[in-house]
Parts: structure tokens; sequence; C-alpha cells
């Protein structure tokens, strides 16, 4: 009787335990935004740069499965920070139909730019369905244009001597890589936005050097304590968030996204991520 009252109690604890575990990734985690902090040296950069901020927004899937309300919050809370970059790295959307087109014109309302520049490039779920509908690629494009995103679709713009390259996605259908380090600049300083971080194992670099800024895995959204995130949409497993240092002076920095695919995060909390601008010694 004793074991049977022990088995009992534990399954009791254990589906409390697993209730309230449920409770928090539903509807705590995916609205508790951290910021991230973190420096940025960079090779090149003017002294009339050093000490600048740029901030990363990644993955904010506005559509109907999670409360965009907090994306919108978000964003006003993000402008008192007063960013002199702001660059957007994709998946603005979580597409369905062209409902989701109004939904994000209506968060776009709040959009946080930068004092200097706001800089974007689009992911794979900008695409539509199976990310080949380039016409809802287009009307997202011109939607973020349209409140003052510039937007770069396998091409650059250099800001008082910082060079941005924006490539589109590597899933979608206008991914043409070589158009965005084609302009490379070596005696600049070098940003690149690229959604998805796979591709920074394809031979499309041009000798690049500088830092390469994506988004996609979300993190994993869901990471078990002191494992790995067991679900990561990247071939290169190694590319699930925060910095890695790929040799032949590029960094790449993989932001965990604001957004979320599903209403569901555990132990990876949605982020802003803001880098302070530095000289590379």
């Amino acid at each position: 009787m004793k074991r049977r009252g022990f088995i009992k109690n534990t399954f009791r604890w254990g589906a409390g335990l697993g209730l309230l575990v449920g409770l928090y990734s539903w509807q705590i985690e995916p609205f508790w935004l951290k910021y991230v902090h973190l420096k940025m040296p960079l090779k090149n950069l003017p002294d009339a740069l050093v000490g600048k901020t740029l901030m990363q927004i990644s993955d904010i899937h506005i559509g109907n499965s999670f409360d965009y309300q907090y994306i919108v919050d978000s964003f006003q809370e993000a402008q008192k920070l007063n960013p002199d970059f702001v660059v957007y790295t994709g998946d603005y959307v979580t597409y369905e139909n062209n409902e989701q087109i109004d939904q994000l014109n209506e968060v776009l309302q709040y959009v946080v730019k930068g004092t200097l520049g706001t800089i974007g490039i689009l992911g794979n779920h900008d695409y539509g369905i199976d990310f080949v509908e380039e016409p809802v690629a287009k009307t997202i494009t011109e939607s973020l244009r349209a409140v003052g995103v510039t937007m770069l679709r396998n091409d650059a713009i250099e800001i008082d001597g910082l060079n941005f390259l924006g490539m589109d996605d590597f899933w979608g259908s206008n991914f043409y890589p070589l158009k965005a380090t084609a302009k490379y600049r070596p005696e600049m300083a070098n940003i690149t936005l690229c959604h998805n971080p796979d591709v920074c194992d394809l031979p499309v670099w041009n000798n690049f050097k500088g830092w390469i800024l994506s988004g996609h895995t979300h993190g994993g959204q869901v990471k078990p304590p002191f494992l790995p995130a067991p679900l990561l949409p990247v071939k290169n497993k190694n590319y699930d968030a925060g910095i890695k240092k790929l040799g032949k002076g590029k960094t790449l920095y993989i932001n965990s996204a604001i957004g979320c695919l599903r209403q569901v995060r555990l132990n990876v909390r949605p982020e802003i991520t803001v880098f302070e601008l530095t000289k590379e010694v």
C-alpha cells in the first residue's frame, strides 16, 4: 500500500509540474522579451561610428499563431533605446493569406527605426505558401519601404562609411547572393544581413570579412536544460543561436527571434540584440 501511494503521489506531482511547465512555455516565455547587449568589433570602422548602436530585430512572424500586440508593445519599448541603426533580418509574417499583409501593416505603424539608417531583408516566410510566391515578397517589401525601411534584395547600401550587404532568403525564389557579395568593399566596415545562417557554408562570400547577422532558427524555441535544441531548421546544427566565429575574418550572429512560428518557448526567450560598434584591434 505504501508503494502504491508513493507511485500515485509521484504521478500527481509529475502531472502538476508538467502542467506548470506547459503553461509557462505557452503563456509566459513567448512574451518575456530580453535585450542582448554585445560589442561588434569592425575592421575599418570610421571614428564617427565608434560607440554607435545597431539593433537587430528578427523573425517577427505577424499572423494568427500568437498575440502580436506583444510585438507592438515591444517595438514601442525598443524605440526608447534610440538606436543609431536598426536591421531587420526577415520573416515579418507567418503567411496564410492576404490577411497577414493587413496585420503586418498594422504593426508597421510602430516600426523601430534608426537615427542613421534602417535596413531590412526578407526571410523564407515572406515568400508566402511554400516560399515561392514572389508577389507576396514584393508586397511585403513595399510595405516595409513605405514606413522607411531600406530593403536589400541581393544588394548593398553604404551609410556613413558602413557597408550593409543584404541577401534574399536561401529558401526563397530570389536567392542570388553573389549579387550582394559582389558589392563587398574591403576598404570599409562591412555587415551582411542573411536570414538563414546555412548560407555561411556556401562558396558565395567573395572573401568577405565582417559580421553576418542572421535569424531563422529561433534558437530552436524549445531547448531542454543543458542539451542542444532538438529542432533546428538548418543543415549545420552548430548554427543555433548567438555568436559563431567562422574564421577568415567572418563572425556570425544568430538572433533567437522576437516572434514565434507557434506560441511556445522553453529556455529560449525572445530577443532583441543591441550591438555597440567598436574598432577591431
